[in-house]
């Protein structure tokens, strides 16, 4: 009948097709009951019609468009139920005589609906349910309701057979009983066509809300006006695409695609859907307000508030709010207004609220735990939003009317100790079980939120209260699983109840760095607690971090889990600098860190930031055993291995920090694979930041200068291969640190003389000696001295360089340049003679007699500074007079009574390496009558 009537444009074929849809749904609730092959057949012969009802012109009412989405929408959401109560009774889908059971048939009615682009066509009803809104007319409006609940059962019954009824755990949960084994980045997907199709369906809904606003409407006017079930799954279908898509976060809250300017950006505004769930929140509030106030009045506009599933209805608001303030920062948006809008007494009317659903005392609910989890978690995600600036009173929103709405650091640590074990699914269509609030926000992830932005606006005496009460112990006691709190109640935190997603987890090691000026030795001095924050850079953890499809999850997550790790345990380190330690570190991109990250309190828990310096230099040598001993360095180089390649900066420089301490910690970080070919190509090919790049170049020029032991792994490494393009790089910083590294490679023994020829680094060293930087000179000479050094070898291509470090004797250049110059003339006479006929015609040995004879004036000055600096220009420049005086040429050249003259004046020198090199130059001249001119 449905298909005879469909093309027809008669009134009274138009009337049998709407009545036959409705027949159709209520075949459908009674043959639900039972799944068989008829059934299936007939549902996938509704699907296939449906395309049609939706294209149909001939129905100004809207009626057709109605029923039939009607029935798609029971249909789905029938098989979505049915699916899951076999999950929960028999754990599984499948049957063991192969049959075509009801679990069966279900799964191909999802996986047909999802093959013939239902999904598709729901939306375009959604479009056009929104367009007649916009025009005017409401004629199409109710089939909004219908529509969203049909997208929602395909999403929930795709997502049951992609998963099999299993949920995916935290990373943080995972890691407690991870092994050896295989890990597998994703969990709980048994059939990845499925679980890409649920994906899939999420994106599409979020591509039709970003291109076309009459969905936009027709979503907000559902939420307005539909019935309590509708509203629970609209509000799950919002979720998942703001987690799936925070593109469509934008479109939420009402902000343009092409406004980019995050500086004056309202969004959140009334007529959006962020405005529409802010409004299901006060009207809550509200409702909760009158009912104590015992003067509720019952109208229209209360109606939805009398239900008793109002409570879950604000729960899920708050949860989906959050993720659309999540999407919004993780796509660059930044500042309240874009989310709160404009309007300074509506930011406040809705903070007051969330600050009422959060309170722990405030009502007597059947949720309570969800009801204060879900609120802080939203309030937690808005406060995030002026992270960025981090100084109380840059904004509007951070004055002290609206900080005292985030509970005190008393009550929040008295929350996170609250077991939530026992949360159940009930009414509100989501799980606290396993300490989630959702599939993607843990239970804490909230209050956690809150309790770091305390810490962080809060100053040296929250500092203080939040160690007072135990707070960083307690969050080192949720990372490690919530079974290690040693606090003043013994046990309070379930085994494996932690309840923070990877979200969370950032929260938590902020506020714990927040609080290390009081808890360094609480903290990082104990095994146990160093321990729990290393695991969380262990190569399991961050694998499940990378194949996290919520927020902080993917290369965002990996980036941020490992900075905050290595803000904490770089602490010591960081705050010695601070204070003026005279031990820094030689990683380039630490020492261009002025102060501590994070707004850190130094002089919190009643010390000045001198005696915390003093306490954290007594006990380094015991951190540095307790990092030893957790095996920091193979967590460190993990990283590397998984971290992209613009994100290597943090770990990168604490490896160079920890070479540069000792040969121990260098041995260790070889052994585990630091100079590996494919993880130094990561590191050195350019495309990452800067930074890597120079502590690259510092560790191994550490490396190569601590022992030759270490030239093995470093040729091993193909770094010769890397120096050409390091050598040549725009970058002063890079060319001056390569041209170190090389001098190091050059230091013990010619091992990579051949190399170097092989990839012409010679030449390139030696057009470093006239580089436009001064810096990159200076270690230029460095590298071309060493590398004349152990042999003849190079002598032929270094021929080229004589006239180069002629000329910067003669220039006007620092004395460590003109000390490197005149060592490497030196080293390219020390083999053989085969360059001083060069030496002689460049007029290198007459620029080291000028060099001298410059120095020679300051020297012998009464007034000057005492000479401190062993390897002077002048002393070498005398050295390098010595060595070429072995060969009779230059001998002969420098048989000249000027020489001789300004040697018997230097011989009056106090310093005895000045009067022991010219001894050393006069013996070559036994005519006593020439050294006595």
């Amino acid at each position: 009948l449905i298909r005879a009537t469909m093309g027809s444009c008669t009134p009274q074929h138009v009337n049998l097709l709407i009545k036959g849809f409705g027949v159709h749904r209520k075949l459908i609730e009674v043959g639900a009951n039972k799944m068989d092959s008829c059934f299936l057949h007939h549902s996938v012969a509704l699907l296939r019609l449906y395309p049609q009802a939706v294209a149909c012109a001939n129905d100004p009412s809207g009626r057709v468009l109605y029923e039939s989405t009607a029935c798609v929408g029971l249909l789905l959401t029938r098989v979505a139920f049915g699916l899951a109560r076999i999950i929960i009774s028999v754990g599984t889908l499948e049957t063991t005589d192969g049959a075509m059971d009801g679990g069966n048939i279900m799964s191909q009615i999802m996986v047909q609906a999802h093959n013939l682009g239902t999904v598709e066509q729901l939306c375009l009803c959604l479009v056009t349910a929104g367009s007649c809104l916009i025009s005017g007319s409401c004629t199409s409006a109710p089939v909004a309701g219908e529509a969203c609940k049909a997208i929602w059962g395909l999403i929930s019954g795709l997502n049951i057979v992609a998963t099999k009824g299993k949920r995916q755990n935290f990373p943080l949960a995972r890691i407690q009983g991870c092994s050896d084994e295989g890990i597998a980045e994703k969990q709980g997907v048994e059939d990845p066509k499925a679980e890409h199709a649920s994906k899939t369906i999420a994106e599409t809904v979020a591509g039709f809300l970003m291109k076309a606003r009459s969905m936009h409407v027709a979503m907000c006017y559902a939420l307005l006006h539909g019935s309590e079930s509708t509203l629970s799954f609209i509000l799950q279908i919002l979720l998942r695409c703001s987690v799936i898509s925070p593109k469509v976060c934008e479109v939420l809250c009402g902000i343009s695609s092409q406004d980019h300017s995050s500086a004056s950006i309202h969004g959140g505004a009334d007529g959006t859907v962020v405005g529409a769930l802010f409004g299901l929140i006060v009207l809550h509030r509200n409702a909760v307000a009158a009912k104590e106030a015992s003067s509720i009045t019952v109208n229209g506009s209360d109606s939805i508030a009398k239900s008793s599933s109002m409570e879950g209805l604000a729960i899920q608001s708050c949860l989906v709010l959050s993720a659309i303030a999540q999407g919004l920062r993780s796509h660059g948006r930044h500042g309240i207004t874009c989310f709160l809008t404009a309007s300074l007494p509506k930011q406040l009317d809705r903070l007051t609220a969330l600050a009422q659903l959060a309170s722990v005392e405030n009502f007597e609910e059947s949720f309570p735990q969800q009801r204060c989890s879900a609120a802080m978690l939203l309030l937690a995600s808005i406060m995030l939003f002026e992270q960025v600036t981090a100084i109380p009173g840059s904004c509007p929103l951070f004055n002290d009317k609206v900080i005292t709405l985030i509970p005190s650091i008393g009550t929040l640590c008295s929350q996170l100790k609250v077991d939530t074990s026992n949360i159940k699914e009930e009414r509100t269509g989501w799980s606290g079980q396993g300490g989630m609030l959702t599939s993607w926000h843990g239970i804490r992830d909230g209050c956690v939120g809150l309790l770091e932005m305390r810490l962080r606006f809060g100053g040296a005496s929250a500092v203080e209260q939040a160690c007072t009460v135990g707070t960083p112990l307690l969050l080192v006691s949720l990372l490690s699983g919530g079974s290690k709190y040693s606090g003043t109640s013994a046990n309070v935190l379930q085994e494996d109840s932690a309840g923070l997603s990877p979200a969370g987890v950032i929260c938590a090691l902020s506020a714990i760095y927040q609080c290390l000026p009081g808890a360094f030795l609480d903290v990082l001095l104990k095994k146990d607690s160093l321990m729990t924050l290393l695991t969380l850079i262990s190569e399991p953890h961050l694998k499940y971090i990378r194949g996290w499809d919520g927020y902080c999850g993917g290369t965002i997550g990996l980036r941020e889990v490992v900075s905050k790790v290595i803000d904490n345990i770089e602490f010591p380190f960081m705050m010695l600098q601070q204070v003026g330690s005279s031990s820094p570190s030689t990683s380039s991109s630490i020492l261009n860190c002025s102060v501590l990250g994070g707004g850190l309190q130094l002089g919190g828990i009643g010390t000045g930031s001198g005696e915390l310096a003093k306490v954290v230099t007594e006990n380094m040598p015991h951190y540095w055993q307790l990092l030893q001993e957790g095996h920091v360095v193979s967590q460190l180089v993990s990283c590397l291995n998984i971290l992209d390649v613009k994100d290597l900066n943090r770990p990168v420089a604490f490896i160079a920090r920890m070479v540069q301490s000792s040969k121990t910690l260098a041995t260790e970080v070889i052994s585990e694979g630091l100079l590996s070919a494919a993880l130094v190509a990561k590191m050195l090919d350019g495309t990452g930041s800067k930074e890597v790049v120079l502590d690259t170049l510092v560790i191994i020029s550490d490396l190569a200068r601590m022992s030759k032991e270490f030239y093995g792994p470093i040729g091993e490494a193909h770094v010769i291969e890397h120096m050409k393009f390091l050598l040549s790089h725009p970058d002063a910083n890079v060319r001056s640190k390569a041209c170190s590294a090389l001098g190091n490679m050059c230091r013990h023994t010619p091992y990579f003389y051949k190399e170097m020829v092989k990839h012409d680094i010679v030449n390139m060293l030696i057009d470093r000696c006239s580089d436009p930087d001064k810096r990159v000179r200076k270690f230029a000479c460095f590298a071309v001295g060493n590398a004349a050094y152990h042999n003849d070898f190079l002598y032929e291509q270094l021929r080229r360089c004589i006239p180069h470090l002629t000329n910067l004797l003669l220039g006007d250049e620092e004395d460590k340049t003109k000390a490197n110059a005149s060592g490497a003339l030196s080293n390219l006479v020390r083999n053989s003679s085969k360059l001083c006929d060069d030496i002689i015609s460049k007029g290198a040995i007459q620029a080291l007699l000028q060099l001298i004879t410059d120095c020679s004036a300051t020297t012998l000055s009464p007034s000057r500074c005492k000479e401190t600096n062993n390897e002077s220009s002048l002393k070498i420049a005398l050295f390098s007079l010595g060595n070429m005086c072995i060969h009779a040429p230059c001998r002969q050249y420098l048989c000249s009574p000027d020489l001789f003259h300004v040697l018997m004046k230097l011989k009056k020198s106090s310093d005895p390496t000045i009067i022991k090199y010219i001894s050393r130059i006069t013996s070559k001249f036994p005519d006593a009558s020439m050294q006595a001119r």
